[in-house]
């Protein structure tokens, strides 16, 4: 097992006796999800249907704690006050209170008893990622909190970042693109992001829609990289524009592919680089033909 501090997030924490259902009719998934118990994964879209933010959301006691890029947090916050009108909801960046912490690899599920979310005697609250659980574990925890008690080695960040781009889990803010990205196109629906219950939320209209018309035509995609290149490039099959690279560490990295570069077995090229798409095992790719 492994751990390493996130130093690029930080901590909102919400209050108020309306925080659970203003957050209900924004964010894409069901804030029920956050029962003290295990955390969601969710977005703040625009009324298009367009990424805007996602975060980590978890209980502590009648609080909500929700877990955002630290470049973020002050623009997260100053948009949620802007639906708030009347509802008695607070919004507290808290950073440097809190520090966001990861642990993963063998091991990590065995910190928690039955993959139930805990909290440490020194106020850590420790929960499985609600997106996978080959994910491991993340950790809110107070500035102070002895993190290495817990039993991890520590990884640097070349480790965590191979480590999450292989499952294919999106990162902010090179994989996911403000006012421009779709959830479905970058795995929010298998990564348990989106409820598709709960009823509305902003931006819910497209999002179902992409789903039930069957409108997706590309995926963000871990790759393998032979050769050099970098975030941004475009990526050519055939003599034609297929994708862009998104974020690299070594010879692995995440792209955003037309679904049939996927699976049309051709080299792709993105600079002097092959890469080669290595879909996770959770990803289900339409047909590309549809």
């Amino acid at each position: 097992m492994k751990r390493i501090h996130l130093s690029d997030r930080s901590i909102i924490r919400i209050t108020g006796e309306d925080s659970r259902s203003f957050l209900q009719g924004l964010i894409s998934n069901d804030i029920a999800r956050a029962n003290g118990q295990h955390g969601l994964y969710a977005a703040l879209l625009t009324p298009q249907g367009k990424y805007l933010f996602d975060f980590f959301i978890v209980a502590d006691g009648d609080a909500l704690l929700a877990d955002c890029l630290a470049g973020d947090a002050s623009e997260l916050i100053k948009k949620l006050n802007m639906f708030k009108l009347r509802s008695k909801v607070t919004l507290e960046d808290t950073e440097p209170a809190y520090g966001v912490h990861v642990l993963f690899a063998d091991g990590a599920e065995n910190v928690l008893s039955n993959g139930q979310q805990k909290k440490t005697a020194d106020g850590a609250i420790l929960y499985a990622d609600p997106r996978l659980a080959a994910a491991g574990v993340r950790v809110i925890a107070p500035k102070g909190a002895d993190i290495a008690g817990l039993g991890a080695e520590q990884a640097n960040d070349d480790e965590y970042q191979r480590h999450r781009m292989r499952l294919g889990l999106p990162e902010a803010p090179l994989d996911l693109e403000k006012d421009k990205s779709i959830l479905l196109e970058s795995g929010f629906d298998e990564l348990s992001g989106v409820d598709w219950k709960k009823g509305c939320y902003m931006g819910q209209e497209l999002t179902a829609r992409t789903k039930y018309r069957g409108l997706i035509k590309k995926r963000l995609v871990p790759v393998t990289v032979e050769g050099t290149t970098e975030p941004g490039t475009d990526i050519m099959l055939d003599g034609k524009v297929v994708g862009d690279v998104r974020s690299l560490s070594g010879d692995i990295g995440m792209a955003m592919l037309r679904l049939q570069a996927i699976t049309s077995g051709g080299p792709l090229q993105a600079g002097d680089a092959t890469l080669t798409p290595a879909p996770p095992a959770w990803m289900h790719l339409p047909d590309a033909d549809a």
